[in-house]
């Protein structure tokens, strides 16, 4: 059996191939064991990825976006005058990887393909990374592992390193765009993840980001108009010396690892510029720190502790940084491992996750749960990593990861990932890139608090409980295949996104409209609408919410005026997530009409009904178009653009 695993990351993708029964291989793409994760939008309407792009950028730098996997909430990427979606972009990546596999197999696919992901993306985010896998060509023997599993699998694989069911060990994964942290435990059938937290503003593009104005600050005084013309690039020229600086001052953070100093190449008419590995730690230590706080909370927030575990495993290649292994070793007293190349940890890690274990992001905790329960009373009252009681933060229902031929029906357990906001960063001597300017503030900025982290627990077995008010369904007869579920956790906020109405207008009128809900609604607010989520002729409470039912040409839509637009989309996720066992197909993408945009989803369930969502960008609320009585996610996107698609008609 042939397997292939992939690890897309932000700046790289890593392939690794099984054939033949030989041992897993990373596959060279263009002659590297690495390739680039970049797309470039031709003028042909082709898209050119990898090293291609990256010479390509030097041509039209504003068609090249060097990071897609970091843009993955945004649907669509502006490449020049080419809108492209995300999963075209992603997608043409993995094509670029399938192709030189297939070629290496002599033109035949691998008969499985594993993709890994990190551990805190939801639903939503991986049915994207599903569906560019498809449109790539990679079959429909798909199999998710999140990254930290994989990494843990890794771990184990080397001689003299096993992890024996019980053990954790803390999987730290410093990667180019975010960093992530999970505790991970092995059972008898495969891993288990105990906890985990991000930081969604601490990674390889940021110490690039703090280097370069670090440059700036020196050199800028010499020709401000000139640096000027590097921030903000209007030729083409200036564009592509603008690429190249970035290009060097990512090499020379590289050559910082290996060596005390180096020399950053400048364009003219600045002279290079001579850096150090002493400027460089200062410069991105309190962003060090931070992840090694967040690690040490990680663990405590599981009842354990440093020396209890099997170790810190150092993945991503950013953790080749030497102040990492530093201020691990020097804050928590334990040497942290790094085991071959920390980029390929991921990919070659997929192919020793056991069989069935292999889409588990948590498991069978029957011999541990009880001790997690207990840690938290065991960590300090006064720590910043405090988890939340149970009764305020009560575990997720179990939220499936997707089933197709092939795979196995382990489920995911724990509350489901959300999209975190980006902050913008400050506008100090800063390049931004032409249409992904750089998202994250730099390390010397003052940082944010560290974030709690997530602790997975094993619901006890119990009936399900009918009269809560934190799910909403859509009709008896959906409920009984879940087909909907949303949190009504309401936080007071007000959105706008392309909606003229006041949003933090809650006034309803007697058929259950907002003036938000109403202005999306335009001419449906007219037809048979009653207040409420009303399906099938019963009502469904939805605490927090204002709901607004209309029944056109036989179908259900349903809108949603939520306290804020994160918990509007934070509705679509749980969605989605609830429906993840039982559904049979699923669409998304971006939607644009009546001068309003926003993303929809469309799912079909085994049972035959059909359901489309969509969001505004920004704005709290969500549409629902349901057909309970054999509808098609195409069929659904179809009557959703031709009749309930906002057109700007009152």
């Amino acid at each position: 059996m042939n397997v292939l695993s992939v690890d897309l990351g932000t700046s790289n993708t890593v392939a690794v191939l099984s054939a033949h029964g030989r041992p897993p291989r990373v596959v060279d793409v263009d002659g590297a064991s690495m390739m680039p994760s970049a797309v470039f939008a031709g003028e042909d309407g082709g898209l050119v990825v990898g090293r291609d792009a990256e010479r390509r950028a030097r041509l039209d730098p504003s068609r090249f976006e060097p990071n897609p996997k970091r843009r993955v909430d945004e649907g669509t990427l502006l490449l020049g005058d080419a809108v492209v979606p995300v999963t075209d972009a992603l997608a043409g990546v993995l094509r670029r990887v399938v192709d030189e596999t297939s070629r290496q197999l002599g033109n035949k696919k691998p008969d499985e393909v594993r993709l890994t992901h990190p551990a805190q993306w939801g639903p939503v985010r991986r049915n994207v990374l599903l569906s560019a896998a498809r449109q790539a060509g990679m079959g429909s023997n798909l199999v998710l592992v999140p990254e930290p599993v994989a990494a843990a699998a890794h771990f184990a694989s080397f001689p003299g390193q096993t992890l024996a069911p019980g053990q954790a060990l803390a999987v730290y994964d410093l990667g180019a765009g975010t960093f992530d942290v999970a505790i991970v435990s092995a059972t008898q059938n495969g891993f288990v993840v105990l906890a985990e937290a991000g930081l969604p503003d601490l990674g390889g593009l940021d110490v690039d980001q703090a280097l370069l104005e670090h440059v700036g600050r020196q050199i800028s005084h010499r020709d401000p108009a000139g640096w000027q013309r590097l921030l903000r690039p209007e030729s083409t020229g200036d564009r592509r010396a603008q690429r190249a600086l970035r290009e060097d001052v990512k090499a020379s953070k590289e050559a910082l690892s290996r060596h005390p100093q180096t020399e950053v190449p400048l364009p003219e008419p600045f002279d290079d510029v001579l850096v150090t590995r002493v400027e460089l730690e200062a410069l991105i230590r309190p962003g060090m720190l931070r992840s090694v706080e967040l690690l040490a909370g990680t663990i405590r927030a599981t009842g354990l502790s440093p020396d209890r575990l099997a170790g810190i495993y150092l993945v991503g290649g950013s953790s080749r940084i030497p102040l990492v292994a530093t201020l691990i070793a020097e804050q928590m007293r334990v040497v942290p491992t790094s085991l071959d190349q920390p980029e390929t940890a991921v990919a070659l890690g997929a192919h020793h996750v056991p069989q069935e274990g292999i889409t588990m992001r948590t498991g069978d905790m029957s011999n541990t749960i009880d001790a997690v329960r207990r840690s938290q009373a065991m960590v300090p009252r006064n720590s910043s990593f405090t988890p939340a009681p149970p009764t305020q933060n009560p575990p997720s229902a179990p939220i499936p990861v997707q089933q197709y031929p092939g795979t196995h029906p382990q489920h995911v357990v724990g509350p489901p990932s959300r999209p975190v906001p980006v902050q913008t960063p400050p506008q100090v001597a800063q390049i931004p890139s032409p249409q992904n300017p750089p998202s994250m503030p730099t390390p010397v900025q003052n940082p944010p608090s560290v974030p709690t982290p997530v602790i997975h627990h094993v619901p006890t077995p119990a009936p399900a409980r009918r009269g809560s008010n934190r799910p909403w369904y859509v009709a008896a007869a959906i409920v009984a295949v879940v087909v909907i579920g949303v949190v009504s956790t309401i936080i007071v906020m007000s959105g706008k996104g392309g909606l003229k109405a006041d949003c933090s207008d809650r006034t309803v009128d007697s058929h259950g409209f907002t003036p938000c809900t109403k202005e999306l609604a335009g001419p449906i607010a007219q037809e048979n609408c009653t207040t409420g989520m009303k399906l099938s002729g019963k009502t469904q409470s939805t605490p927090g919410a204002d709901m607004a039912t209309c029944q056109v040409d036989g179908n259900y839509i349903v809108y949603g005026h939520f306290a804020s637009a994160d918990q509007a989309k934070q509705s679509v996720d749980e969605v989605i997530g609830q429906l993840g066992f039982s559904m049979s197909e699923t669409k998304s993408d971006a939607w644009n009409g009546g001068g309003k945009s926003g993303t929809y989803y469309a799912v079909g369930t085994d049972s035959g009904a059909a359901l489309l969502l969509f969001t505004v960008k920004d704005a709290p609320v969500v549409g629902i178009v349901a057909d309970l009585s054999g509808g098609t996610p195409d069929g659904m996107v179809d009557y959703f653009k031709k009749h309930v698609m906002p057109t700007g008609d009152a």
